[in-house]
Order: structure tokens, then sequence, then C-alpha cells
């Protein structure tokens, strides 16, 4: 039996799944991380809380596979608790694991692009508790559609704040000087974020003897100070007392240096002294390829900044995307170093050593084809209006079909790349855990 009562679903989340860590680990909420895999083998029956962040839901779904979802159910119905965030949340509903009774608004019907801060109207609950003023993060959630008077609202959106954006327009600018209605017929989808009002943010519900609770917020944004309050009240409500007590794992130095010359001093003339210099030099070469790629995106006015975790990009390319690559690398970068320094370097091994090999060899080309692939796009949104799957571009359509295979929710060499980095982040962040 674990020691901790709360299992962290990993697969499928990547940028989102980190996003989590950070924010869990910061506010010392106890947690475990599990993979599909450990719950098609029963290792739900070790907790009391599952918790599933964002990411494609549909991904989700293909990961845990029948018997995955079979067991969720059973953990839920059985008395475990649910708590899921945004793709985590669209993942229990009727369209996924049929937790709640509860679709997903199709996006045409919705406001498929909204992201940043907005009010909430919140309904008396324990969660809310030491939250004067509502207003928490969105990032481009789906929508629920609610006839079930069993499930309980716990919030519903109000105004969005100035500073949010729809699709790549900023709200305050729209609002004081354009029209939603034009900007809407132009775009060809729902802008005005006006729309959400009213609509369920958060909410709660049953399965057999388990509580539910699923939110399109993201109280796991960084620098959330009501999330964080948030984060804390979920996990007593739910069930886990460990609460302030817990030492979180610890987090790497954000200084990127780079370079082999720093590690070359260590003093040892081994296997592992080659051994940490071959994978600092591949973690080198990582950072390198995809760093090019968000400043290229920066230089053609392609993509900005929102918070340390997260671009903002114009419609008609894959901000999400590249600024996933660029996290995820980043933080194994920050990891690998932070193991060359310590008093355990042999952790790194020939076999993540050859792992990181293995992307460096599909990283290094993929690099090279979407830095073309901007410069084309940034031409292309000059000429008219595109769509990250709509371009009358032949080379772009075809260099965007080799990296992403056309698939909204991830596919091409991007998709291999990124599981590929998944796996090497689950095994570094389970051996900080467990240390």
């Amino acid at each position: 039996m674990t020691g901790c009562t709360t299992a962290f679903l990993w697969d499928e989340s990547h940028l989102w799944g980190l996003m989590a860590y950070r924010a869990l680990a910061a506010n010392c909420l106890p947690f475990e991380l599990v993979k599909s895999v450990d719950i098609r083998e029963g290792v739900l029956d070790e907790y009391r809380m599952l918790f599933v962040p964002g990411g494609w839901s549909s991904n989700k779904m293909k990961a845990l596979g029948e018997k995955g979802v079979a067991a969720v159910r059973a953990f839920v119905e059985n008395g475990g608790s649910y708590i899921g965030f945004c793709g985590g949340a669209g993942l229990a509903t009727l369209d996924g694991m049929g937790l709640l009774n509860i679709k997903r608004r199709p996006s045409k019907d919705g406001v498929p692009g909204f992201s940043g801060r907005i009010r909430l109207e919140l309904s008396a609950h324990d969660i809310w508790n030491g939250i004067d003023l509502p207003v928490f993060h969105a990032w481009w959630p789906p929508q629920f559609v609610i006839e079930d008077s069993k499930v309980r609202v716990l919030a519903r959106y109000g105004e969005a704040l100035s500073d949010a954006f729809s699709s790549d327009l900023n709200v305050g600018d729209i609002r004081d000087n354009g029209s939603w209605t034009d900007l809407e017929k132009i775009y060809g989808i729902n802008l005005d974020p006006c729309r959400l009002a009213g609509e369920p943010a958060v909410v709660e519900g049953h399965y057999g003897g388990g509580r539910v609770v699923l939110s399109l917020l993201h109280f796991d944004t960084p620098d959330d100070t009501n999330g964080a309050v948030v984060l804390k009240n979920i996990w007593r409500y739910l069930g886990s007392r460990e609460t302030g007590d817990v030492t979180p794992p610890s987090t790497p130095s954000r200084e990127w240096t780079k370079g082999v010359d720093a590690f070359t001093g260590l003093g040892r003339k081994d296997d592992t002294a080659e051994n940490v210099r071959d994978a600092f030099a591949v973690v080198a070469d990582l950072e390198y390829a995809v760093t090019e790629i968000i400043d290229i995106g920066i230089r053609n006015f392609l993509w900005f900044r929102r918070n340390p975790m997260l671009l903002q990009w114009r419609r008609g390319v894959r901000g999400l995307e590249y600024g996933t690559l660029y996290v995820l690398i980043k933080e194994i970068s920050a990891r690998v170093r932070q193991l060359c320094k310590t008093d355990s370097p042999g952790k790194i091994g020939d076999d993540m050593g050859a792992r990181l090999k293995s992307i460096r060899h599909i990283l290094i080309p993929f690099s090279e084809k979407a830095k073309r692939l901007l410069t084309l796009e940034r031409f292309a949104i000059r000429n008219g209006q595109i769509t990250y799957e709509k371009c009358d571009n032949t080379e772009i359509q075809e260099i965007r079909s080799g990296l992403f295979a056309g698939s909204k929710s991830y596919g091409g060499t991007f998709k291999k790349i990124i599981d590929m980095l998944d796996d090497i982040l689950f095994r570094l962040l389970n051996m900080e855990i467990r240390e």
C-alpha cells in the first residue's frame, strides 16, 4: 500500500501534465505519477483519488484502453474520487468514460479559441474557501452541456478580462475598438467571449459511491494565487489530509547554461563520466534545435509568451505544439543537468542516453522543416486567412502532413517526438518523487 492517497495519470498530458506537476509540487500536495498500464494492472486499489490533468481526452481514452477505462469506472464506483482539469474533465463526460451525465458542446457551437483570465459566478462550496475575487484561467477549454439535475454546477463563467484572448484576438482591444460580429464572419468561428457567460465551468457529481469534480479551468496555471488556493481546497475536500506537511519535489534551476565544457571538470574517468558528457551534449543539441523554432516564430511575429509555459500564437500556425516541445525539452535538459551535478550521475544510464539520441535523430530534421514551414506560413498569413489545417499552398500542405499528419489532437512526426519526450520526463520525475 502506497503512503500517498492521490494517483496522477501522466499519459497524454505533455505540457499540461508538467504544468500540473509543478503546481501540485509547489503547493506541497501529495501525489504519485501513474500510467495507463499501471491502471490496467490495478494500481488504483492503492489510492483514494485519481487526478487527470489537461490534454486531448480522446488520446487519453486510447491510452487507457477498454480495460483501463473499466478500472477507472470501478475505482470511482467503489468510492474513489476523480478530479479532472480541462481535457481530464472532458474524459469523464459521456463522450469519454461516462462518469457524469454530461455531454461536450460541439466546437462549432461554442467558443473554441478562448484563453486567459475570466471571472466566475460561484456557488457556495468548500473548494472556494478563501477566494474573494473569483478570477481564474481557462486555456482553450471544451464546453459542457448539462441536462441532469443531479450534476451540481459549482461555478459558471462570467466576464472575460481584457487581457484574455479569443483565437489570436485580444479581448480588451476588440471590446474597445472592434466588432466580434464582423470578426466572426471573417474567422468562420464563434469568438465573442460573452457567449460563455452563464456556461458551466466547474461541476460536481457522483458515480456510484465516488465523487467526481470536473473543472474546465486550470487551477494549475503558473503563478496563479487563486488557483493554488483552490488546489489545496480540492485536495482537502476529496479526502486527502496530507496537505501542508509534504516536502515538494525539487525544481531544477532555470539557468540554462550551454555547452559541454561546464561538466568536463567533474573528475570522473569511468563509463559514468562518459555517459554524463554524452547526455549533456545531446540535451544541448535538443535545446538549441527547439529554441531556434521558438526564436523564428518570435522574429516573424507569429507568437509571444503568455506565461512561462504558454505561447500566444497567430491563427494558422501550431503554436501550442511548438511551445510544448520547447517546455518539455527544457525541463528534461534541466533535470539531466541536475543529475550531472549530483552524486548520482549514473542514473542517466545507457538506456536514457540512447533514448535521448533517438529523439535528437528525429528532432533535428523536424526543426529544419518546422522553420521552413513557419516562414512559409508567415507569408501565407499576409496573403489571406489560413487555419492550422487549411491552406492553398501545396508546399505548406506537404510539410504539415509530415510534421503533424493534419491531426489537431497530435499526429505525424510531432507525436512520435513528444511521446518519446514524455517517457523520459516521466522517468525523471518519478526518479525525483521516489527519492
